[in-house]
């Protein structure tokens, strides 16, 4: 199902968000009707969106013109998907508490499903450095309180031909979506802790190291969920009205509302000037000026 969302669309705070937003077509939902949608990834060798179904325990696959279908049946309750710099798909698997690594082949593969010999928690959301590096959160939503292993709700940095991933932050209490700025230079991790409901941007230094930690944006209505971050550097974000846009200053620049809480977000498209956007049943998309960063 497809079409124009009425009483959605664009709040512009700032005369340079217009411009992002001004190709004119608006918000569009490209699918319907599913239980909570999570993990969009543009697949670029495909021409094609993929995304999560959590408690379904579905993939799905949509492309322009054909819909939607199901891509993996069962999917390990996964979550958060992203790609990585071969064009394969790593995935967070909240069943398995596992991260994997589909293969061109079709094979699924487990990177890792452990720390400090212990189990992971659930991992959420995960992205790519170009260096092969795969960095992750790792909160406890998709398991139940007595299946806890782990001391601490942690991000995560697996370093390629590794099993064993590195903690890179333990102190923050509800870790979910993260990206790196355009230089990579920054890394920013949302807290949807309700007390705190915050991201935090981190200096990504020598041996990916990171070091800060400041509170960038505080995130209102809603907790901060997915988000990516454009070739200028702006930060959209997912919330409980739609995804906030903030300048690389950390100001609220404009707000794409949407009908239902927004989950997660990624860029694509040919040009990755598309905006798709999941959110509780459904998921959208919208049409930008501006190209988001990888």
């Amino acid at each position: 199902m497809s079409g124009m969302i009425p009483g959605s669309g664009i709040l512009g705070l700032d005369d340079g968000f217009i411009a992002l937003s001004g190709r004119g077509e608006g918000l569009r939902r490209i699918v319907a009707g599913l239980q909570f949608c999570e993990g969009p990834v543009w697949m670029a060798d495909q021409g094609a969106l993929i995304f999560s179904d959590i408690p379904a325990d579905m993939l799905y696959r949509w492309r322009g013109g054909h819909g939607h279908r199901v891509y993996r049946r069962p999917s390990g309750y996964a979550n958060g998907n992203t790609v990585d710099r071969q064009g394969r798909l790593i995935s967070c698997q909240h069943q398995t508490r596992s991260l994997t690594r589909t293969e061109a082949d079709g094979r699924v593969v487990t990177l890792t499903e452990r720390f400090g010999g212990s189990r992971l928690n659930s991992p959420n959301d995960v992205v790519v450095k170009s260096d092969g590096s795969i960095w992750f959160s790792d909160p406890p939503y998709g398991i139940r309180p007595n299946q806890i292993e782990q001391d601490a709700n942690r991000v995560y940095r697996l370093d390629p031909a590794s099993s064993e991933p590195v903690a890179i932050a333990d102190d923050i209490t509800r870790p979910n979506g993260l990206c790196f700025s355009p230089d990579e230079r920054q890394l920013y991790i949302a807290n949807s802790d309700s007390a705190y409901h915050h991201v935090l941007r981190f200096s990504v230094g020598a041996g990916n190291r990171l070091s800060g930690g400041q509170v960038f944006c505080v995130i209102e209505p809603g907790v901060p969920d997915g988000m990516r971050v454009d070739m200028l550097g702006n930060l959209w974000c997912t919330a409980g009205d739609g995804v906030q846009v903030f300048s690389p200053a950390g100001a609220l620049i404009g707000k794409i509302l949407t009908p239902e809480t927004a989950s997660n977000c990624c860029f694509g498209g040919i040009d990755r000037r598309t905006l798709f956007i999941t959110a509780t049943s459904a998921v959208w998309s919208f049409q930008l000026t501006v190209q988001g960063a990888r």
